[in-house]
């Protein structure tokens, strides 16, 4: 994708303050674990927290920017993204084990963050082994499984804003008031790392219980090209329970997306499928479920280049 002209000069001046960093027309929707999508205009890499106060000092209001993680939660539009995408780098990924903390980078994927604390000894993070996503995008959207999310075990996190100056800044857990699937971090700002509780346990039996997490959501949810859970759960009830068990809908099909015959919640991308495909699903799930039960669902994906995602 060609960067539009208003995306010019912070190309330019990131590309000089920050070489080797930045990527035009950059691979984006390949990247999500929809495996859909176009590219992004502009990509920038973050290697270091002073990163952020170059582009923070760099961007203009007027520039689509979006923050990445795992690209776990996240449709990208076929046409690509025309603005900047920012994704931290290896240097985010660091973990520090302590008695009863652990210090993850916010680049850090869930399931190395779990299994690195089970062979360490420490409780508490089990239940990220199945969560495709990372450490920053566990914080902004309180992920969860197996009877415990995020905001159980967050003592504090490290954020940067791009709207100001970038400065880190360690909130408290207990400020980012962490609900159902989202939280007061904001899409301008970055998670640098986090801090979680954790208690000591035997490494042998963490990793059996791990172990037996990955069986329970193999056996239970599908593999291969999906973002997870497609709506977030309505009071009281299951998406995928009005989806399949009121309206019929498992193995719905537009195109190479189908709703999955293993968990109704979940859209698969087959070989050939485009965002198009997903998007359009996804929309006559909802209204299909709205139509025939009164409930309209919300979608926990992310969408980005659509003019109209929903």
């Amino acid at each position: 994708m060609t960067a539009p002209a208003v995306l010019e000069p912070l190309a330019a001046t990131l590309t000089a303050r920050l070489p080797g960093q930045v990527e035009r027309d950059a691979p984006f929707g390949a990247l999500t674990t929809w495996r859909v999508g176009g590219t992004a205009a502009v990509r920038v890499r973050i290697e270091r927290s002073e990163d952020l106060a170059v582009v923070a000092g760099s961007i203009t209001p007027n520039v689509a920017r979006v923050v990445v993680g795992r690209g776990s939660n996240l449709l990208v539009a076929d046409a690509g993204y025309a603005g900047l995408v920012i994704v931290l780098g290896p240097a985010f990924e660091q973990v520090t084990i302590g008695t009863d903390r652990v210090i993850a980078g916010g680049a850090t994927p869930l399931p190395v963050l779990a299994r690195q604390c089970a062979a360490a000894g420490r409780r508490g993070l089990g239940f990220y082994v199945g969560i495709p996503g990372s450490v920053g995008g566990a914080v902004f959207m309180n992920a969860g499984g197996h009877g415990r999310e995020t905001r159980d075990v967050l003592v504090d996190a490290t954020i940067a804003d791009l709207e100001g100056d970038a400065t880190p800044v360690v909130a408290s857990g207990a400020t980012l008031a962490l609900g159902y699937r989202s939280s007061a971090v904001r899409a301008s700002q970055v998670v640098l790392a986090a801090t979680f509780v954790v208690e000591s346990g035997d490494p042998r039996e963490l990793r059996e219980e791990l172990s037996e997490i990955v069986r329970w959501r193999t056996e239970h949810q599908p593999g291969g090209a999906n973002a997870g859970s497609v709506f977030r759960n309505p009071p009281g009830d299951a998406a995928a329970r009005l989806i399949d068990e009121e309206c019929g809908l498992r193995g719905t099909r537009v195109g190479g997306a189908v709703v999955s015959e293993k968990h109704a919640n979940f859209i698969q991308a087959d070989a050939g499928a485009t965002a198009a495909d997903v998007r359009e699903l996804i929309v006559q799930v909802r209204d299909r479920v709205a139509a025939r039960t009164g409930v309209r669902l919300e979608p926990e994906v992310h969408a980005v280049g659509f003019d109209e995602p929903w």
